[in-house]
């Protein structure tokens, strides 16, 4: 099945598109893709993952077309931010 992976950091936008066998996990794609490799700060054990933006676990299965995402732990409080005008 033909599936995407997504991690994005300030300065690097990764994504890639693989092909995986039926049954695979987000933990499955997210360690054949490649990714943890090329940045070694992510920590699965500790950021969210998920499939085209809701959080999901590391063991769910993938279904076509699927695009598994790595989350950044946040770093600001967004109740003190301050807003800013679009």
């Amino acid at each position: 099945m033909n599936i995407g992976v997504a991690y994005v950091t300030p300065t690097h936008k990764v994504w890639m598109r693989m092909e995986m066998p039926t049954g695979s996990t987000v933990e499955d794609a997210i360690n054949l893709s490649g990714i943890l490799n090329q940045f070694p700060e992510i920590d699965l054990e500790r950021q969210k993952v998920g499939i085209f933006g809701r959080i999901s676990k590391l063991n769910k299965p993938l279904e076509e077309g699927d695009r598994v995402e790595i989350y950044r732990p946040i770093t600001a409080d967004p109740d003190l931010v301050e807003r800013r005008d679009q």
